[in-house]
Formats: C-alpha cells, sequence, structure tokens
C-alpha cells in the first residue's frame, strides 16, 4: 500500500487555518454566552449612606455620541440600586466628567462637546439646568465651585498655534464674568517634562480648593499630585515626578487629607499602575515632604481607577473606570458596596458627606500595608473574584522572561485601547481571538504571496497583456 506523504507546506497551511477557524469559532461562542454590562447592583453588605452619583465618561466618535455607550450620570440608592438616569448624550454631551454636590442640594456637572466644556448647576428632583456656563476650551474634566461663585478650572489640551502648551489653572467669576486668576503649568515645569510640550502636555485631570488660596491638581502626564498657593503662585507640596512610575503613574483625582496630628496626606486613584495608594509626609526636608507609601489595594485587580475618596466610616469609595463599576472598600480591601455602571464610570460622590468631605487616614486607623480586594459580586464577567484578562495573563505568563518588557507594554495598551474599540455586545476574550486570527491571517496571507511570487508577477503580466 503506498504511503501518504504531506508536503511540510501543506502541514503548515493546515495548521494555521486550523488557528484561524478556531480563534474565529471561540470568539463567537464566548460573545454567544456573553451579557454586556448594564447597570445593576453588585455586592452590598451594607447600605450607604444617601445617594450615589456617579459620572459616567462614555464614548463618542467624531462628536457622535455612541447610543451604546452613552455619556450620562446616574442616582443609586443607599442599596445600590439605581434611582435614575440623565443621559448626557441625548443632550448634546460627548463625554461626562466631574460631579460635584452643591450646598443647596444641587450637582455641579461638567459635560463636554469637542472644542466646548459645559459647567451647569443640575437639580437632581427635576432634572433641570438651573444655570450653565459654557467655555470654548478641550475635553476638561474637573471644575470645582469656590467662594461661593467662582469656578475653579482644571484647563487642559490649552496649545497655542506655535505649538506652546498653555496648559493651566485659572478661576473664573460667575458673578465678574470674567477669569480673575491663572496659573500656567509653563511657567513651573521645563519645556522637556513628559518627552517636550504635545497638545496634550500636562493633562491636568483634578483641581481642588483644599485650604484659603491652595489648590490641589493633578497634572496626569507629569506622573505628580502638586499643591499651588493662589497668592505666591508656588509649587508648596508635591507628590510623584516625571517618569517615576514606582510612586504615581497618570494618575487620577487625588484626594487630600490629614492625620489627627495634622500630617498632609494623599490618597490617590493611581490608574495606570491599576491600585489606588495613599501616602503620608512622614517629614519635610527643605520644604520638600518625604512621602511613604502607607496603603495601596487592589494592584492588578482594578482595572484603570480614576478616584477615590475617603468616607467617614474608613472605607473608600473607588470608580473602577474600565471595570464598569464602583465599590465601597474596607481598609483590608472587602467589597462591602458595589454597582456596576458602564461604560468606563469616571467620578462618584456621595452628597450625605458634603464635597470631598474626607474621613481618617489610614495612619489613624492603623493600617498599613497592600491589600487585595475581595467579596466582588462579579456581575460584569472579568470583574469577579479571581477574574482573569488578557493584560493580567499576558504580565503573568512573560513576568521575569527576557520579553516582559515588550509583554507588559502591549498588556498597558491593549487595556488602554481595547474597550474603546470593543463593541458593547461583543464579550473581552473575543476580541483577543479576533486579533489572533487577524495577526496569524496577515502573516500566512504575507508568506503566501512571497512564496508564489513568481507566479504572482507571471499572472500580473499576463493580465496586463491581455488588457492591451
Amino acid at each position: 500500500m503506498p504511503r501518504l506523504s504531506f508536503a511540510p507546506r501543506w502541514v503548515l497551511r493546515a495548521i494555521l487555518a486550523l488557528v484561524v477557524v478556531g480563534s474565529l469559532v471561540a470568539g463567537a461562542a464566548l460573545t454567544a454566552a456573553y451579557e454586556p454590562p448594564e447597570v445593576q447592583t453588585g455586592t452590598v453588605e451594607s447600605a450607604a449612606n444617601g445617594t450615589t452619583y456617579v459620572a459616567v465618561q462614555g464614548f463618542h466618535f467624531q462628536g457622535q455620541g455612541g447610543e451604546k455607550k452613552p455619556a450620562r450620570l446616574i442616582a443609586l440608592d443607599p442599596n445600590a440600586q439605581p434611582k435614575w438616569i440623565y443621559n448626557g448624550t441625548k443632550r448634546g454631551a460627548s463625554w461626562f466628567y466631574n460631579v460635584d454636590p452643591l450646598p443647596n442640594g444641587n450637582l455641579l456637572v461638567v459635560n463636554t462637546a469637542p472644542g466646548e466644556t459645559m459647567v451647569y448647576e443640575l437639580n437632581p428632583k427635576t432634572k433641570e439646568r438651573v444655570w450653565q456656563q459654557n467655555f470654548s476650551i478641550e475635553d476638561t474634566h474637573d471644575v470645582d465651585m469656590i467662594n461661593g461663585d467662582q469656578l475653579l478650572v482644571a484647563n487642559m489640551r490649552n496649545t497655542a498655534e506655535n505649538g506652546t502648551s498653555n496648559d493651566r489653572l485659572f478661576i473664573y467669576d460667575l458673578s465678574e464674568d470674567e477669569i480673575v486668576w491663572e496659573w500656567y503649568f509653563k511657567n513651573h515645569y521645563p519645556k522637556n517634562t513628559d518627552g517636550g510640550m504635545s497638545e496634550d502636555w500636562s493633562h491636568v485631570n483634578d483641581v481642588d480648593k483644599i485650604g484659603e488660596g491652595e489648590y490641589l491638581a493633578s497634572p496626569r502626564n507629569f506622573d505628580q499630585v502638586i499643591v499651588v498657593n493662589r497668592s505666591t503662585k508656588n509649587i508648596t507640596t508635591r507628590l510623584g515626578s516625571d517618569d517615576n512610575h514606582s510612586v504615581i503613574y497618570e494618575q487620577h483625582d487625588p484626594q487630600y487629607l490629614e492625620t489627627e496630628n495634622g500630617t498632609p496626606t494623599i490618597l490617590v486613584a493611581d490608574s495606570e499602575n491599576d491600585r489606588v495608594v495613599e501616602y503620608s509626609c512622614t517629614e519635610r526636608t527643605d520644604g520638600e515632604c518625604n512621602w511613604e507609601r502607607v496603603w495601596s489595594v487592589g494592584k492588578g485587580q482594578l482595572n484603570w481607577p480614576r478616584d477615590a475618596d475617603r468616607l467617614p466610616n474608613g472605607n473608600t469609595l473607588i470608580v473602577d473606570s474600565l471595570g464598569h463599576r464602583v465599590i465601597e472598600v474596607t481598609p483590608q480591601g472587602e467589597i462591602v458596596w458595589e454597582a456596576y455602571t458602564p461604560w468606563a464610570p469616571f467620578d462618584v460622590e456621595r452628597p450625605a458627606h458634603g464635597n470631598e468631605a474626607g474621613g481618617p487616614t489610614m495612619l489613624d486607623q492603623n493600617v498599613s500595608g497592600s491589600y487585595n480586594l475581595s467579596g466582588s459580586a462579579g456581575e460584569t464577567p472579568g470583574t469577579g473574584d479571581g477574574a482573569s484578562t488578557f493584560p493580567d495573563r499576558l504580565t503573568a505568563t512573560f513576568g521575569g522572561t527576557p520579553v516582559e518588557g515588550p509583554a507588559t507594554d502591549l498588556a498597558h495598551t491593549w487595556e488602554g485601547v481595547s474597550q474603546w474599540i470593543k463593541p458593547v455586545w461583543m464579550a473581552p476574550w473575543t476580541l483577543v481571538s479576533l486579533s489572533v486570527a487577524l495577526v496569524v491571517g496577515l502573516l500566512w496571507a504575507v508568506a503566501e504571496l512571497l512564496y508564489q511570487r513568481r507566479r504572482v508577477v507571471v499572472g500580473v503580466r499576463r493580465g496586463v497583456q491581455h488588457l492591451r
């Protein structure tokens, strides 16, 4: 009986075909079983104190809001059940960013559209806007009401025609209808900070009044949190430094706290490190704080956290942005309150505690160290206890190997980009499967083209002659 033989190239083609088809089939099966995230209740071990407001960033493309990923404000009752949803996408907003409770019970809201920032006071009972102030500035994340009638604005992506960055903090007086104070980053940072000035140089995403004439700001791209003095315009306190990612890495929404004995403390969502951290100023040397990391939680379990607030009960309220949820955790990392709020929540507030009310530091609670999260309901795939994402698998698989650096870079890129491009109905791992099929298919096509290049050239020549 004659022996069967297969040329190695046909064996390779069969293997490649199996990889492509298998990836497509696996991706289809994952999506068929996938339930897209919806606003829903997760773990609730104890009821919250009053309403919780979550500003959900949403998604848009070329100024058009995504109907499946709307920018909106969500009100949750004490048991994390949705009370109402205010859809910003249907009201002209492309993004929904900050929300702050005002003393009169209303909310100060920040929305943006391409080239425009809309700041307004929203009545949560009627859903009507009491007043609105528009600024011709780009993609503003945070505006605070200070001194009763002034708006403290974090103005990012403010670039002059000659390419110079004019990123700044400014104060706009509503009564006088004019800017009454400005502070420019270019006057206090070298031009080569973050690799040089760009259209998004500082990416200052947060500013808060923490004392009389003292403003806490978060220039995200500089990997630091600073305190600016209004009168002297000096930076009086600084946590972190440019490109020192071991301290903080492109952070969001820091909160200033003090211990009972007055020790300056900063709680911050350490976004690109996928954790929440708390630092205390142990002592000052030549006016500069020596910072000690007292506490951290959620390393590798959170997915791009962008807000963290200490509550009066000592727990921490965290926005897990690409986990599409808000969680309240104990100092030991146990989740005691959880709500799923897609798509990409940005800010969370509980008006019962006031605006940035704060609570006891970890030093005052005699707590220190790093803690893992526990107790998630896992209502959304990829957020339950023990859940693993593609970036997690990538870093775990190649950690400690010669390709650890590139693998980590790919994991960060995937984590930052994938959910923005993934359709809401698609399972997260389906995008991985499709990417594998696409890469293998393209490499296969290029290899076949090179292998068959002589036939391709002959065929093209014949085709040209035939046309003649």
